[in-house]
């Protein structure tokens, strides 16, 4: 899954896979492997499959070695955040944290995505050539997250390094040094989240870290280290989906400019969010920017043929389903006004994505910007467009583009 020539365009063999093996083993990943969208989408509904087996069998019963001590601190940050809980735990944390990141909350951002979108288009056209990722597709949902849970600017900068090093070591590809690295950023912005959660309980402001930290449920709190690991993945699944989701939609609507052209004309009207919005929808199902998760079985299930045992793990590959033809009219085709549009970008069930209601409006607003600005844009050329490699969290490290 790390070959090049796979992550930059992994369809025609998902695409061969759905038709061939719709269910298989990898050996490399040591998974079982669903590609097809009726069966991801009853993996997710599962309850015989979790996001952890933990908190019902050991590692003994499981087969499972013991934990990796160069990855402590990862591992530690895992268990104590909502997405690899299960109930009753991730109920009460779910719970929780839903009282405190509201869709109220995200729905009261726009004026400000607004006008940090304005800032950062201002001089973009003056520059001519430039790279979409660092220039326009990244600022963005790291400052907002940043501001939303009310870190101090000086530490800004060091955030999407921190989230860089943290989710690469769900590749299956990751090695010592990754490993390293996600450690030291886990420690560094957990020493951060405890210094400021500890000011918010001093001096409460008008933040979502303050929230966290004063939010009660029947007498029910967040520990000190789920509250810090909560933080961090809201930062990491809170700008990753957003960073990959635009550059590789801006990506896929100016390789075919009849849709660039599409948005261009809807942008200046006022009312024209919704628009975007559905827009936003079809991109994320056309290039998916994670493209597999994985669940745990939990009690024995037959899949595909095959009977799993607790322990054993199921990857779903998320960027087929979303291209299955037993689902999606013309699936390879992008149809920007597709509806209905069931992708599986944000997963379903009990762990469907907390924050895709924040990603979904940065999207939104920040394609409509992009039109709105440079009408103009084009790629920079066959050769605009670098992956960073990752299959698991899929993304460009780069993407030119030139104005004109």
């Amino acid at each position: 899954m790390s070959d090049p020539a796979f992550v930059r365009d992994p369809y025609p063999l998902l695409a061969q896979l759905r038709a061939d093996a719709p269910v298989f083993v990898d050996p490399a990943l040591d998974r079982v492997v669903l590609t097809r969208h009726a069966d991801i989408s009853a993996a997710l509904r599962d309850r015989r499959l979790g996001r952890s087996a933990l908190h019902r069998y050991s590692r003994d019963e499981l087969g499972w070695p013991r934990p990796d001590p160069a990855q402590a601190n990862f591992d530690a940050f895992n268990s104590n955040h909502l997405l690899d809980s299960e109930p009753p735990k991730h109920t009460r944390l779910r719970s929780l944290v839903g009282l405190a990141f509201t869709p109220r909350r995200v729905e009261a951002l726009q004026g400000r995505i607004e006008a940090l979108l304005a800032a950062q288009l201002d001089g973009l056209r003056e520059q001519g050539s430039f790279d979409l990722v660092s220039a326009y597709a990244e600022p963005l949902p790291v400052t907002v997250i940043a501001e939303l849970l009310g870190v101090p600017e000086e530490h800004r900068a060091q955030l999407r390094p921190w989230s860089a090093a943290i989710v690469k070591l769900y590749e299956p590809s990751a090695g010592a040094a990754e490993q390293a690295a996600a450690e030291q950023a886990v420690l560094d912005f957990s020493a951060l989240l405890r210094e400021l959660a500890a000011q918010r309980r001093a001096e409460p402001r008008d933040d979502l870290i303050t929230a966290l930290v004063q939010v009660e449920q029947d007498g029910d709190r967040l520990t000190a280290q789920e509250l810090i690991d909560t933080c961090i993945l809201l930062l990491n699944a809170g700008h990753e989906a957003s960073v990959n989701g635009l550059s590789a939609g801006v990506q896929a609507l100016l390789r075919d400019r009849r849709h660039w052209e599409t948005l261009v004309q809807a942008a200046p009207h006022e009312g024209s969010l919704p628009v975007f919005r559905r827009a936003v929808e079809e991109l994320l199902r056309f290039d998916t920017p994670l493209p597999m998760f994985e669940r745990i079985v939990l009690d024995p299930v037959t899949l595909g043929g095959a009977t799993l045992n607790p322990g054993d793990r199921v990857a779903l590959l998320y960027a087929s389903g979303n291209r299955d033809p037993q689902r999606f009219d013309a699936p390879d085709e992008l149809r920007l006004d597709r509806d209905p549009n069931p992708h599986l970008t944000f997963g379903l069930g009990i762990h469907y994505c907390l924050g895709a209601p924040l990603a979904r409006l940065e999207l939104a607003m920040s394609l409509r910007a992009l039109c709105r600005a440079l009408p103009d844009l084009q790629l920079g050329g066959p050769d605009a467009a670098q992956y960073t490699g990752g299959f698991v969290i899929r993304g460009l490290d780069r993407l030119t583009v030139q104005v004109g």
